[in-house]
C-alpha cells in the first residue's frame, strides 16, 4: 500500500516547483543558453568584437611588465577565441550556402537543418528556404508526371499511327501494286503497258517508304520481341543503302525492361543513329546494351566527325533539339544522359537509367 503527499492547491507555484525535483530547473537553464546563443547575428559579432578588446586590454594590464613573447603569445590566443567566436557566428550562414550549393547540384531533396546557434531572421529563412524547396519538389513531381503522360500519350499514337500505315495504307498499296502488275502484262498497247511499269515501280517505292515510315514512328517489334530485337532491327535498316557497318553488342541483355524504359533506350538510339548516318559522315557505329537488377545502360558511339556540344545546344538546332528531346526523355526516368564529343573526334552518348526509379514512376502512372 503506497502512500500518497497530496500538494495542497494554495501551495504557491514555486514550491510545487521544488517538489517536483530539478528536471525543470536544468531544462530551463538549457533555454537560457539557446536564447544567448540565438541572440541576432549583428550582437553576436559585436559582443565576439568586444569580448575580445576587452580581453586584450586585460591581457594587455595584466602583463605589462611580463616578456614580449608572453604578451605576444596572450594576443595571439586572443585573436584565436575571436576567429573562433566569429566562426561559430556565421555557421548558420554558412549552412544556407552549402543547402543552396546543393539544390544548384540537383541535391533537391537537401533541407536547411535547425541550428542551435541560429537567430530567429536565420531560423526564418531557413524555414522559408525550405517551405520553397518542398514547393519546388511538388511542382517539378507534377511537372514530370505531367509530362511523362504528354510522353506516353504520344507513344500511343504514335503506335496507332504506325499500325494504320503497316495494316491499313500499305496494305492497300501492295494490292494496288499488283492490280498494275496484272494490267501491265494484259495490256496488249506497248506504250501503255510501259506506263503501266512505271506506275508499278512508283508504287513500289511508295509501299516501301510506307513500311520505313511506319517504322520509324513505332517499331511493332519493339512492343511484340523486345529492346534488343528493336535494336538490330534499327542497325539492319540503318545500315541499309548508307554502307556504314552498325554493330549490336547486347548479348547479356535478354531481360525484358519495362515499356517506358524500353521506349527511352530504343529513341535514344535511333536518333544517336540517324545523327550519326546523316550528319557525322560516320563509317560505323557501335552500340552497346547492359543491364543488371540496379540499372539499364545503353552506349552508342561513332567515328565520325563529331560536333561542338555548346555550340549546337546554344543554337537549338535540329541536332540540338535532337539532344534536347533525348535529355527530357531520359531526365522523366530518373536517368542520365552523357555525351561526349568533338570536332574530328567522333561522338558517344551513354544513357544509363536506374530500374527501381522506372519502375516506381511506371506504378505511379
Amino acid at each position: 500500500m503506497s502512500l500518497a503527499v497530496p500538494v495542497p492547491s494554495h501551495q504557491p507555484a514555486k514550491t510545487v516547483q521544488l517538489l517536483r525535483g530539478q528536471p525543470r530547473s536544468a531544462s530551463a537553464r538549457r533555454s537560457i543558453r539557446l536564447a544567448a546563443l540565438r541572440v541576432p547575428l549583428v550582437v553576436k559579432l559585436v559582443g565576439a568584437n568586444l569580448a575580445v578588446v576587452a580581453l586584450l586590454i586585460a591581457i594587455w594590464s595584466g602583463l605589462a611588465n611580463s616578456s614580449g613573447f608572453a604578451r605576444d603569445a596572450a594576443i595571439v590566443i586572443a585573436l584565436a577565441l575571436h576567429v573562433v567566436l566569429v566562426l561559430i557566428a556565421l555557421r548558420p550562414i554558412r549552412d544556407l550556402e552549402a543547402v543552396a550549393e546543393r539544390v544548384w547540384q540537383g541535391d533537391f531533396g537537401a533541407r536547411v537543418e535547425r541550428s542551435t546557434v541560429a537567430d530567429q531572421e536565420v531560423l526564418r529563412i531557413g524555414a522559408m528556404f525550405n517551405i520553397l524547396l518542398d514547393g519546388l519538389v511538388s511542382d517539378r513531381a507534377r511537372m514530370r508526371a505531367l509530362a511523362a503522360e504528354v510522353i506516353e500519350v504520344g507513344d500511343r499514337e504514335r503506335a496507332v499511327l504506325a499500325r494504320e500505315l503497316h495494316d491499313s495504307t500499305a496494305q492497300r498499296l501492295a494490292a494496288l501494286l499488283l492490280q498494275l502488275s496484272a494490267a501491265s502484262r494484259d495490256c496488249t498497247d506497248p506504250a501503255l503497258a510501259a506506263r503501266l511499269l512505271d506506275m508499278r515501280d512508283m508504287a513500289e517505292e511508295i509501299t516501301e517508304e510506307v513500311r520505313v515510315l511506319s517504322h520509324t514512328v513505332h517499331p511493332r517489334v519493339l512492343d511484340d520481341l523486345g529492346l534488343v530485337a528493336a535494336l538490330h532491327k534499327l542497325a539492319r535498316e540503318s545500315s541499309k543503302g548508307t554502307g556504314i557497318d552498325i554493330d549490336v553488342d547486347a548479348d547479356d541483355a535478354t531481360r525484358r525492361l519495362s515499356p517506358s524504359v524500353e521506349s527511352v533506350l530504343y529513341r535514344v538510339a535511333q536518333e544517336s543513329v540517324r545523327n550519326a548516318t546523316r550528319h557525322a559522315a560516320a563509317r560505323r557505329v557501335w552500340m552497346t546494351l547492359r543491364t543488371d537488377d540496379a540499372s539499364a545502360r545503353l552506349e552508342i558511339h561513332d567515328d565520325g566527325d563529331g560536333f561542338d556540344l555548346r555550340a549546337v545546344e546554344k543554337k537549338g538546332t535540329t541536332g540540338g533539339m535532337g539532344l534536347l528531346s533525348m535529355r527530357e526523355r531520359v531526365a522523366l526516368v530518373d536517368g542520365s544522359l552523357e555525351i561526349k564529343t568533338a570536332p574530328s573526334n567522333g561522338t558517344t552518348i551513354v544513357a544509363t537509367i536506374p530500374l527501381a526509379s522506372a519502375q516506381a514512376l511506371q506504378a505511379s502512372n
